[in-house]
């Protein structure tokens, strides 16, 4: 399992600044990984007191077993997860509210590529990537989309199994680009209705500070795998958005994935 390596987390002191209610029900944010979870995950722990964080670990496949606790309906917590569609999950997490969060394709292949070089992502057979000069920035690129042989899966692999067959299961789809809208525009009646939307879907009353309790979860500075925060070895260099010919590639890929995820 690759190693993830980060600043320290001090979101939890910035909770006990706001008067909380407890959670009556088992709160999941599910996603692919680079989904932008983190972004997620911070502003709803702004809403939930710290003693029902579970923050051991992202609940995984492998590592399912030893987080059981977090889907307990007598003992309710705000977990995240980016959990594989399975009969066992299916069955672990049924008393929990399923919030999914997906991102476009496109975006998150350059998201990937970032964090795979990075000095954040460790994992042992792949450590070559980070060589300077060794690949290009399209060759690797187009190694996020199509996924490395027996060492890294395929963009379609991922999204299929952490996202497209969740949906239509009693999910909450949300969006990542939508939310980050809503975090830039908190006084818009679009963020009102997104964030009223989401904590609804979440079992949580919306206070009257929510616009702070937001501005404080959504912190970039505090996200230790934001864009930012990332340090790339010297000689890596990714374009701001997706080529035409990776983007042409992923359609090719995944056919019709970005529109059955709302972004066509």
């Amino acid at each position: 399992m690759a190693i993830i390596r980060g600043m320290k987390d001090t979101l939890n002191e910035r909770v006990a600044s706001f008067p909380q209610a407890p959670l009556r029900q088992p709160v999941l944010v599910n996603s692919i990984p680079k989904g932008g979870t983190h972004l997620l995950r911070n502003i709803l722990r702004m809403f939930v007191p710290v003693e029902q964080h579970h923050d051991r670990d992202f609940v995984q496949i492998p590592n399912m077993h030893l987080h059981l606790d977090a889907f307990n309906p007598h003992a309710p917590k705000l977990a995240a997860a980016h959990l594989l569609f399975s009969d066992q999950s299916l069955a672990n997490i049924r008393h929990a509210r399923h919030i999914l969060l997906v991102r476009d394709p496109y975006d998150w292949v350059l998201a990937r590529a970032r964090f795979f070089v990075s000095e954040e992502f460790e994992q042992e057979n792949i450590q070559h990537l980070k060589t300077p000069g060794l690949y290009s920035a399209e060759a690797i690129l187009n190694m996020m989309i199509f996924g490395i042989h027996q060492k890294s899966p395929a963009l379609i692999d991922i999204y299929t199994h952490n996202a497209a067959a969740w949906l239509g299961t009693g999910v909450h789809l949300v969006r990542y680009e939508d939310a980050v809208r809503a975090v830039k525009a908190l006084d818009a009646p679009e963020s009102e209705t997104f964030f009223s939307d989401l904590l609804e879907a979440a079992g949580i009353e919306r206070p009257e500070d929510w616009r702070e309790r937001v501005r404080t979860g959504a912190d970039r500075k505090l996200s230790r795998t934001a864009r930012e925060n990332l340090k790339l070895p010297g000689g890596h260099e990714f374009p701001a958005e997706l080529p035409e010919v990776q983007k042409q590639l992923v359609d090719f890929h995944a056919p019709g994935l970005r529109a059955l995820l709302g972004y066509a």
